[in-house]
């Protein structure tokens, strides 16, 4: 009975004015695919459907745990030990039952990522930080397809975005991952995603940063932030309107420091100023090492 209330076009009727009728249907049948439900993926996903749209494809192999409490879309007492894909499904669902959710309970696959990216008009990345070959694998599928892939990493209590556009500078092209060790791809991947660096002056605690372990701090904000940031990337890029800028530039929106940053780095982090980057990123891993 309660699902007889729903109309969509009550539900999203406040979106009216800053979309158009017509464009509110288009985000209707728009698909997003997202890969990881966690600090960011959840949020997307619920940030998404309250948006209005209307179709997804969503992957996720994990469940929830008392860590996921300070960050996670989902994470409470209630949803401890069961599946991400399972509770973030329910809830989007709870949001609009007219959901058209295909649902991928062991996650991407890497062999075959086009699956998961079946249909899909914009990829949103949500991705635990350390899924390295996941991700790489993802991008590179959305680059073959000319699939328009988001990222916003939280950083801080800010949060870093990146697009990557058919027929613009890809993923691996600016990373520059390559077959390189974990822990050099999990420096590439934060010295690129925020090239200004706006959040490294107030992590308090750096013994918390454990690549290793592959551990590290992140806070709600954060998530919030990049929800936001990747819905309003995913809209435009649905709608075809508003500029989307492709990487080699980047943004970064730092509301603890007060401060935006736009940045562009030709070769991405093969770039002059990225290397010095690189170079101080690993002297300081090293020190954290030999202090722990």
């Amino acid at each position: 009975m309660i699902e007889n209330m729903f109309d969509y076009a009550r539900a999203y009727a406040r979106n009216i004015g800053w979309v158009t009728r017509e464009e509110q249907q288009r985000l209707r049948t728009g698909r997003v695919a997202i890969a990881g439900l966690g600090g960011v993926g959840g949020a997307h996903l619920l940030t998404l459907a309250r948006l209005g749209v209307g179709t997804f494809n969503v992957a996720d192999f994990d469940v929830f745990d008392v860590p996921n409490f300070n960050r996670q879309a989902g994470a409470g007492l209630g949803t401890v030990g069961r599946p991400k894909v399972e509770v973030l499904t329910a809830l989007a669902r709870d949001i609009n039952p007219e959901l058209d959710i295909r649902a991928f309970p062991e996650g991407v696959r890497v062999d075959a990522p086009e699956d998961f990216l079946a249909g899909a008009d914009v990829y949103v990345d949500g991705l635990d930080f350390f899924a390295f070959e996941a991700r790489a694998a993802v991008f590179a599928a959305c680059a073959r397809l000319g699939i328009p892939a988001v990222t916003a990493a939280p950083l801080g209590m800010g949060v870093a975005w990146l697009n990557f556009l058919p027929g613009a500078m890809s993923f691996e092209d600016y990373f520059r991952w390559g077959d390189r060790p974990d822990d050099e791809k999990a420096l590439r991947f934060m010295v690129g995603l925020a090239p200004a660096g706006l959040h490294r002056g107030y992590l308090v605690d750096p013994s918390s940063v454990n690549l290793a372990a592959r551990r590290g701090p992140s806070t709600v904000m954060a998530c919030q932030l990049c929800a936001g940031v990747a819905a309003t990337e995913a809209l435009k890029l649905l709608l075809g309107r508003g500029t989307v800028h492709a990487a080699p530039v980047g943004m970064q929106f730092d509301p603890f420091r007060n401060r935006m940053a736009r940045t562009w780095r030709p070769f991405g982090n093969a770039h002059p100023l990225q290397r010095l980057t690189l170079a101080a990123a690993r002297r300081q891993l090293r020190r954290m090492r030999a202090a722990s």
